[in-house]
């Protein structure tokens, strides 16, 4: 194998591990410590000026991609600390917009630090009267989702002149961005079931103005449960921040171009929104009412143990904890309050505990590390509180809003910003020449163009596994996990 000519590597201070490529060329990469934890980082920013090599990881299971300084978490051990605070702890003892602030800044405010930041928070939460305008134009039918994707997207065109290098700038962006989110979401659920819109109120805290324009009737006064915002405000700080996810990455490699962060938080929200990651508590919900009674776990678990096809154990499991997530502790915590206070018997609430029960002590779901994460009892909550399976991923987007705009800002303040540019290992066609093909030899002579598209008929030839694959190589399997 052949690597060119590369400048031979220098042996570096400090740690370093040995890559000894088929050539008999040694290549030393430097070891990276972080902060916080065990982890070790080898890195290989210089490997492909040193030695023409890249290095293949899909889905990045094993890159950092940044340095970051806002959430660590400790997969193997449990552990999810904002800027060094347990999650659970921030849970029981702050309010939403303190964890915001303290996800922006870095430590938690004083009292006139806090009140300064509500404040501005505050003011902005009210859109303008043009993105109000755009909600006319969605169906009744749209999924809240779609709407957020737009109208978020759409505040790129009312703040455009937004510098992202101007640090008053970015911090705008920051804070309109945390107050405005709360209520286009709002406007989009109650675009989605037909009704005016209700404007916050200033008397109100931020998770109160969440429920009052979500549920507020203006025919009448509107009260909110204490216990009910005791659940917003947990979720937002759950849902706030989680290290480097699809949408945050997506957030950052938007913002890294240099776009303007509305269009890139309009991305994140795109991102979030797939089923496998911001719509999970939405599958948790669809498989507990489909084993509908605690006594049909025992032949759910067998199915899913068969891989039974079609059959899914959802809400368990997570890309980086391979122990209980500390996130779901307390949402477990949470949902039997919640039930208790609003005086609901959910079934599915004793269906969940019994499969947890079940899935916990059965050693195929130990062995792989199966523990429920915090998607596994967040929808019976939301669902508990009136929020329809339609809003979950908007309340996911509408929480992970702070965590995405301290990424894009810490991204851009700390002198990271550069471009994110992904290589490939390309598997296709070597060169050819151009000949256009017969439909014998192009193998379409027997499909009928009056009957079906051309789309339909590839995606028919696609269904039935007959159509060839243009990968010219197979790659073998590695256990990732």
């Amino acid at each position: 194998m052949g690597f060119g000519k590369p400048e031979p590597s220098q042996e570096p201070s400090g740690e370093v591990a040995t890559l000894k490529l088929p050539d008999g060329q040694e290549h030393h990469i430097k070891l990276l410590r972080p902060s916080h934890g065990d982890d070790l980082f080898l890195d290989i920013r210089d490997l492909h000026a040193r030695t023409g090599c890249f290095v293949f990881d899909p889905g990045y299971t094993c890159t950092g991609s940044c340095v970051s300084a806002i959430t660590y978490i400790d997969g193997p051990k449990g552990v999810c600390l904002y800027r060094g605070y347990p999650v659970q702890d921030l849970c029981e003892h702050a309010q939403a917009l303190e964890v915001a602030y303290l996800l922006l800044v870095g430590e938690l405010p004083d009292d006139e630090q806090l009140y300064a930041f509500e404040r501005e928070v505050k003011g902005h939460t009210l859109v303008h009267e043009k993105v109000t305008g755009l909600y006319s134009s969605f169906t009744l039918n749209s999924h809240p989702m779609a709407i957020m994707v737009a109208v978020v997207g759409a505040l790129s065109c009312i703040y455009s002149e937004l510098d992202c290098h101007n640090s008053a700038h970015r911090w705008l962006a920051c804070t309109r961005l945390i107050a405005q989110l709360p209520t286009l979401a709002c406007m989009a659920y109650r675009t989605s079931i037909g009704q005016r819109f209700i404007y916050p109120k200033a008397a109100l805290s931020f998770a109160e103005n969440f429920l009052y324009m979500m549920f507020a009737n203006p025919m009448e006064e509107y009260e909110v449960s204490p216990v009910a915002v005791k659940a917003i405000n947990t979720f937002m700080i759950l849902h706030m921040d989680h290290e480097q996810n699809a949408s945050t990455s997506t957030v950052r490699i938007a913002g890294s171009s240099q776009a303007n962060p509305y269009a890139c938080i309009a991305a994140g929200i795109a991102s979030l929104w797939g089923p496998a990651h911001g719509g999970a508590n939405e599958a948790v919900i669809s498989m507990l009412r489909e084993i509908g009674s605690a006594d049909k776990v025992p032949q759910f678990v067998a199915s899913v143990k068969a891989k039974v096809a079609g059959v899914r154990l959802m809400g368990f499991g997570h890309r980086v904890y391979k122990n209980y997530d500390p996130r779901a502790r307390v949402m477990k915590s949470l949902v039997q309050e919640v039930l208790n206070d609003l005086h609901i018997k959910d079934p599915l609430l004793e269906v969940a505990h019994r499969l947890e029960e079940v899935a916990l002590e059965d050693p195929y779901f130990v062995q792989r590390k199966l523990y429920p994460n915090v998607d596994y009892y967040s929808g019976i909550m939301l669902q508990a509180l009136g929020i329809p399976t339609s809003m979950f991923t908007v309340m996911f987007a509408m929480s992970r809003t702070v965590g995405w705009v301290a990424q894009w800002k810490e991204m851009l303040a700390e002198g990271q910003l550069r471009i994110g540019r992904p290589r490939q290992m390309y598997v296709g066609a070597k060169r050819r020449e151009y000949k256009r093909l017969s439909a014998a030899a192009a193998g379409t002579s027997t499909w009928d163009f009056s009957k079906f598209s051309f789309s339909q008929q590839f995606a028919r030839k696609e269904g039935s596994g007959t159509l060839r694959s243009s990968f010219q190589v197979t790659l073998p399997t590695t256990v990732t996990r």
